[in-house]
């Protein structure tokens, strides 16, 4: 993935400089900046699925309370 931005990044730079055009030259750092720096939308770890913490104390003494009815 780190490729496929800096491959889009330089791509849309040189479009953007030979049309002298502002919004794409914006787009094309912003994916040069991704590239280079190994960074998403949503940081290093934005699409990493969250582990699943393990309960290790899974023993524990549960109390019963007897109800008579009268």
């Amino acid at each position: 993935m780190r490729f496929v931005r800096l491959g889009l990044g330089v791509y849309i730079g040189i479009q953007a400089f030979e049309t002298q055009s502002i919004f794409p030259g914006l787009v094309a750092a912003f994916l040069l900046y991704q590239a280079v720096t190994n960074t998403g939308c949503c940081g290093t770890n934005g699409c990493a699925i969250p582990t699943k913490k393990h309960n290790t104390n899974t023993s524990e003494d549960i109390e019963f309370e007897e109800i008579t009815s009268k």
